[in-house]
């Protein structure tokens, strides 16, 4: 979902004489890039020559392909000899080179204590990817956040304010406001309680406009377990150096006051609840100020801040069903030195001695001796009570645990899942996408559960608004990870894929409906109900651990039943105050074979969408043995052929008369050109639809030679993967390898659109791979080409890996002549999941011109 939810996409149609998409306005297509940049005397003459020439030749060398990916093919095991240059830096005793070089200017090298465990995984995370541009829609919308995979609460400097469409923080700014402990799921949604926290040196300035402190970038040092930045508290008062680690619910933040002044006192500051801003409509300036509730109280005996905010950016969306009106966020802050004094704020205006207070733009702050030069403070989080955040630092960050043993403790879990994978012929620009790419699909969806005395876990339910046990998860955007971030999760996290699944039944069971996008809770963001897909790979797959029974009626509700007030409500984009959305328009597709544009939004999308997850639930009710309803959803999987106008050649939105609606009628991130290919579940019956492979694939080329394939938004995801499946292998893999080169690189421009939960960075490693899950709900994969002479994927809890072979793909060598699978020849151009859970030896035959194998 690259734009702000549902916001129609209209590409230029003129063709172009190029074999590139073109952007259309407003969207960017980053070039890729690589990494840039007497007899004694005449030994040591000669010597030096000769050590200049091999110098210039490695750096020219690392700027070629062909030689770049077999320098960074020998990285495995050793980030230091990624670049000879790393070799001769001068570092400080006890530094070292802590990641590769993003061309952004920050600094590379960090203590060593806060890179352990090694791993080579760790070093090619850019945790700025995707963070450059104006938002909302020339930035991925990641932001350079510290957590674990899957964490609860992210923590990251904090340079402007966020709200939906706006991340806190961009790179291109020059100031920090602070740490934001952030469950801001993606840009294009609200902020659910966050918590702030700043430090500076002499007079106490809690606005936040006002109390922001300049650093240079060559002072910002950023990963996935540790921030460190150099702050100017001004030039007459000092500087503040500021680290910060984190766990799932506790950041962990050190703070160094450096100053030479006298009189000049440090102090921290806790912003409890602020002004901030809701959207109105689908457009970034259509906001209007939200003014949140919060309480602060300075407890100077117990040394703690403790309090609490119910900021819920999105509460405006669904009606009274869903109300949520009981959340809070909480906090506790513990310091590991004692301060003095404190007091409270509101709106900026400083209370000094006022130990306590509620209310709106509230923050407290704590004063310590002008004699203190460090301060550490754990701030636990949770959305059950202050007692409960209090706890989550007792379990995760308990007294006596050092920052450095904080970020070993994250580090090891990234570590965990990056090093599954390892590969050989990738440029150094590759091996940051790959690995960038893992992490950003290991960060949603995420925690909301918590571990409470004697219950086990337990969490806040939003729609019940009440405490309950069990685990839960958030940050569910099913329409963009459906596709093909939940298969990623399946291979590399399958301990959470149960509890995930389960979460989404919790869901249904508690608030009458299968999340379609979940922020704390239903939000109606995007249309269709995907999780149906999720449920049925799941399934599928004989994944075990969730109840299925339960997932069947709550698949089978989605596909029989419509939501409320149907017939009265068009279901707009953001429209305020509705029912939960779920398949709106269902009562006149289950009549007409379609919704109907005269009375519903985004009717096409919608038809379309629902036609696919009608053979989601029909996989789902044949597995649970209901044949007559899996039969008839079979059928009604059919509805897209309704939409398929023959005099024009593309899908096209209807009205309830039956007319057609035109050409740019009822679509939602996309335009008539990927709906009409938006047909994951039956491209054969797709092209006959559309009269046969050389009509079909024309009308393919037609696409993306014309700039239709706008990779940014998910509808066009899938499209290079049909051409195969038209006996046309060799342009799968000629547009899938143009798009990975094309839209993805290894600076903070390194994504083409918002990364959507995931599902950006997942359809790159999966075609990396060489496998694509078109029809993810059936579980199975067509087969591509890999990019990379060899990758492995090692397959957690399990001694079995995937080993991609492939001599020749790094070197541009793109088409295949021939596959192997564990030494048998394979010939299909589709895979089931099964032969792929197994592991083994993949050998891909690879050349540079076309071959005929896959057709």
């Amino acid at each position: 979902m690259a734009e702000i939810r549902r916001r129609p996409i209209t590409p230029s149609v003129q063709a172009s004489s190029s074999s590139l998409p073109r952007p259309s306005s407003g969207q960017r297509r980053p070039e890729d890039r690589l990494w840039r940049r007497s007899r004694l005397s005449i030994f040591i003459l000669v010597s030096a020559g000769i050590l200049g020439l091999y110098t210039l030749s490695n750096s020219l060398f690392e700027s070629t392909p062909f030689f770049s990916y077999r320098i960074a093919s020998h990285s495995s095991n050793e980030f230091k000899k990624i670049r000879s240059q790393d070799e001769t830096l001068k570092l400080p005793i006890g530094y070292a080179v802590g990641h590769a070089d993003f061309d952004d200017g920050r600094s590379r090298i960090c203590k060593k204590e806060f890179l352990e465990p090694k791993s080579v995984g760790c070093n090619w995370v850019n945790v700025n990817l995707g963070n450059e541009g104006s938002e909302p829609n020339l930035s991925g919308g990641m932001i350079p956040a510290v957590a674990p995979p899957f964490g609860m609460t992210r923590w990251t400097p904090q340079s402007r304010e966020n709200y939906v469409s706006m991340c806190p923080y961009n790179q291109t700014d020059t100031k920090i406001h602070g740490f934001i402990g952030t469950h801001q799921p993606a840009i294009w949604m609200g902020e659910s309680g966050p918590t702030e926290i700043h430090a500076s040196l002499g007079e106490v300035i809690t606005d936040f406009a006002k109390r922001g402190l300049s650093f240079d970038r060559k002072d910002e040092y950023a990963s996935p377990n540790y921030y460190r930045n150099l702050l100017d508290a001004g030039k007459d008062k000092g500087k503040v150096e500021i680290e910060m680690s984190a766990t799932s619910r506790v950041g962990h933040i050190r703070y160094t006051f450096n100053t030479s002044f006298e009189n000049i006192k440090p102090h921290v500051v806790l912003q409890a609840s602020r002004k901030t801003w809701i959207l109105h409509g689908d457009q970034p300036d259509d906001k209007v100020p939200y003014y949140p509730d919060g309480y602060v109280e300075i407890d100077i005996e117990k040394q703690e801040v403790r309090g609490w905010n119910n900021e819920r950016q999105d509460h405006v969306l669904v009606e009274e069903e869903l109300p949520a009106k009981n959340f809070i966020s909480y906090f506790v802050a513990r310091f590991s030195q004692p301060f003095v004094e404190g007091g409270i704020s509101h709106s900026g205006k400083i209370q000094h001695g006022k130990l306590k207070s509620q209310g709106e733009v509230l923050a407290g702050y704590v004063q310590f001796p002008e004699t203190t030069k460090e301060v550490e403070v754990r701030v636990g989080v949770s959305f059950i009570s202050l007692k409960q955040a209090s706890r989550n630092i007792d379990l995760e960050i308990p007294d006596g645990q050092t920052l450095a043993e904080t970020s070993y403790q994250t580090r090891s879990l990234w570590s965990d899942k990056l090093d599954l994978l390892s590969v050989s012929g990738a440029t150094p620009s590759n091996l940051t996408v790959l690995y960038t790419s893992f992490a950003h699909t290991l960060v949603y969806p995420y925690e909301v559960y918590e571990n409470t005395l004697n219950d086990g876990s337990s969490y806040y339910s939003g729609y019940l608004d009440k405490v309950v046990k069990g685990i839960s998860y958030s940050g569910y955007s099913i329409w963009d990870t459906f596709r093909a971030q939940s298969a990623w999760l399946i291979f590399t996290s399958p301990e959470r894929v149960p509890d995930m699944i389960t979460s989404v039944i919790q869901d249904y069971k508690e608030g009458g409906w299968l999340p379609m996008w979940k922020n704390i809770v239903e939000t109606n963001i995007m249309v269709g109900t995907h999780a149906d897909s999720m449920i049925a790979q799941a399934m599928k797959i004989g994944i075990k651990g969730f109840d299925y029974r339960e997932a069947w009626q709550a698949v089978r509700k989605n596909a029989f039943t419509p939501p409320d007030r149907d017939t009265e409500l068009r279901f707009g984009d953001r429209e305020e105050g509705t029912p939960q959305e779920v398949r709106a328009g269902l009562t006149e597709y289950m009549k007409l074979g379609y919704v109907a544009d005269d009375l519903h939004t985004e009717s096409g999308s919608r038809t379309l969408d629902y036609a696919y997850d009608d053979h989601a639930a029909a996989i789902v009710a044949s597995i649970m043995g209901a044949q007559e309803d899996a039969a008839l959803l079979r059928k009604r999987a059919d509805s897209y052929r309704n939409l398929f106008n023959h005099e024009t050649g593309h899908m096209e939105a209807r009205n309830s008369d039956g007319t057609w609606a035109g050409s740019d009628k009822g679509w939602t991130e996309g335009d008539h050109w990927a709906y009409t290919l938006d047909v994951m579940h039956d491209v054969p019956g797709l092209i006959d639809l559309m009269g046969g492979k050389d009509k079909f694939v024309n009308f393919l080329d037609r696409h993306f030679v014309g700039g239709h394939n706008l990779h940014t938004n998910e509808p066009s995801h899938h499209i290079p993967y049909m051409y195969i499946l038209a006996s046309s292998p060799h342009k799968t893999q000629e547009w899938v390898r143009k798009i990975g080169e094309s839209d993805y690189n290894h600076t903070a421009d390194g994504l083409s659109g918002n990364e959507d939960c995931g599902q950006m960075s997942a359809w790159y490693l999966f075609s990396a791979m060489g496998i694509y899950p078109v029809d993810p709900a059936n579980a199975t994969y067509v087969l591509g080409a890999p990019f990379f002479d060899e990758l492995t994927l090692k397959l957690p809890n399990s001694n079995k890996k995937i080993e991609i072979i492939a001599k020749g793909a790094s070197s541009k060598m793109k088409y295949v002549k021939n596959l192997k699978i564990n030494n048998q020849d394979y010939e299909d151009h589709i895979v089931a999941h099964d032969l792929l859970s197994k592991g083994g030896k993949w050998e891909w035959e690879m050349r540079g011109d076309p071959q005929t194998w896959g057709t």
